[in-house]
């Protein structure tokens, strides 16, 4: 028999005492995540405390996301090779779920929820070459993934998280517009306006520099590109290519010269991977090569091009994760030496465009989008930035929007919209075993 902890719905779900036909097993973790985010099985409850699983819970039920945890004993009713699967089929429910089993650690997610690579990137951050605790672990992996997990905790639950209502800084902010009363509070209405209209001005006047470098850059590809429509060879696909990089070249000029908010680049810099992919197709059919797939474009540089593949990689004093890049980055990853990344110029003098600041979260995010660039980002200055409700206000969020969570799909759900962990055979053994790539 299982019993809820906390207030609005079950936060938490513990063992209370054995018998009354209740189910056990993969089936008894569906059950109870079904009624609250977090859940420790009998036999683990000495990895998460009471007092512990009660403050995630509410910290989870107070964003109003869709992620779920549980603490489960490496026992053999928890198979660590299909667990993890096996826990949202049972559960039904679209969402981001992490597992502690024993001393191992995974997570997976629907992907209308996270992005695989994200999750993969998230599950990374958190694993360390030496056990820790459960709560240190499981609390990490919750901080960041609330900020970038999509949809909406479960009605299930019976909570009303965030996305539900008015933020408690919101309603804090009026009360205190209230007290200050008639042309007090105008005053710091009209100084906080002024306030993020420098900032906007600010930021778009620093993009502007970067964007303004990327057209230039694109335009001379086009130009050594040197295609002729007419020349000999040429065919109704090469010119359609042709005639796709230039509308690119002049939409991203026409938006930029147009943009006044920071979120508005998103525009340019999706014009121009639009025209670096068709540059890419133009110059293989001209070759006689095979097409180029379709990928983000190299995530150090995107006027690298097309990525050709995945690499890992860790920023400085960061966490590895897997990011898209050009062949040439590929070669100096492997050969020990240092990507070729993109620099900005700040107050601090050139710095990595994610070390730069909030402003090129825009420039970045129209490059990558699809919900790859969170997880990309995970520990990075402007990673962290972008994960901050000032930023969502001042530079048009960082994640884009119109995905769902917390969704009841039923126990019979597509495995493979759902991943994030790759169990290939490994057990949980404090970061050795669920470490892969993939999805179910």
């Amino acid at each position: 028999m299982w019993g809820g902890g906390g207030g609005g719905g079950g936060a938490t779900a513990r063992p209370a005492a054995p018998g009354g036909g209740r189910p056990d097993g993969v089936a008894a973790v569906g059950e109870a995540l079904a009624k609250g985010p977090v859940y420790v099985a009998p036999g683990a409850e000495a990895q998460l405390s009471t007092a512990q699983a009660d403050a995630l819970a509410k910290k989870i039920e107070d964003a109003g996301k869709p992620v779920f945890v549980a603490v489960l004993p490496a026992t053999a009713e928890f198979p660590p090779d299909k667990v993890l699967g096996a826990v949202r089929a049972e559960t039904g429910i679209t969402g981001l779920y992490a597992i502690r089993l024993g001393d191992g650690f995974d997570a997976g997610a629907d992907r209308v929820v996270m992005p695989n690579n994200a999750v993969r990137n998230l599950t990374e951050a958190v694993k360390t070459g030496a056990p820790v605790s459960a709560n240190t672990q499981l609390n990490n992996f919750v901080d960041q993934a609330l900020t970038q997990v999509k949809g909406s905790a479960p009605a299930s639950w019976g909570t009303t998280g965030a996305d539900q209502g008015a933020p408690v800084g919101g309603l804090i902010a009026l009360g205190a517009v209230a007290v200050v009363g008639g042309g007090g509070a105008y005053a710091l209405v009209r100084r906080n306006r002024k306030k993020k209209e420098e900032t906007r001005r600010e930021a778009v006047a620093r993009l502007s520099v970067v964007v303004d470098e990327d057209i230039t850059a694109f335009g001379e590809e086009l130009e050594r590109l040197d295609f002729h429509p007419g020349e000999p060879g040429a065919d109704d696909a090469m010119r359609k290519d042709y005639e796709q990089g230039l509308d690119s070249y002049e939409k991203a000029k026409q938006i930029m010269a147009s943009v006044q908010r920071p979120d508005e680049v998103k525009g340019v810099t999706q014009a121009l991977e639009d025209g670096r992919f068709a540059l890419a197709t133009l110059d293989a059919r001209r070759q006689g090569r095979p097409l180029p797939e379709r990928r983000s474009p190299c995530f150090f540089d995107p006027r690298h091009g097309p990525s050709t593949e995945d690499a890992t990689w860790a920023p400085a004093g960061g966490a590895a994760r897997t990011v898209p890049v050009c062949t040439a980055d590929a070669v100096r990853l492997r050969d020990g030496l240092d990507p070729a990344v993109r620099t900005v110029d700040t107050d601090r003098g050139p710095r990595p465009y994610y070390d730069a600041g909030p402003a090129y979260g825009p420039w970045a995010g129209g490059y990558f989008g699809g919900g790859i660039l969170p997880g990309l980002l995970v520990g990075t200055m402007l990673g962290s930035m972008m994960s901050s409700p000032a930023y969502a206000s001042d530079f048009g969020g960082g994640a884009g929007s119109g995905f769902e969570g917390g969704d009841v799909s039923g126990a019979d759900f597509d495995p493979s919209d759902f991943g994030g962990g790759d169990f290939g055979g490994g057990g949980f053994d404090g970061g050795g075993g669920f470490d892969g790539g993939g999805g179910f």
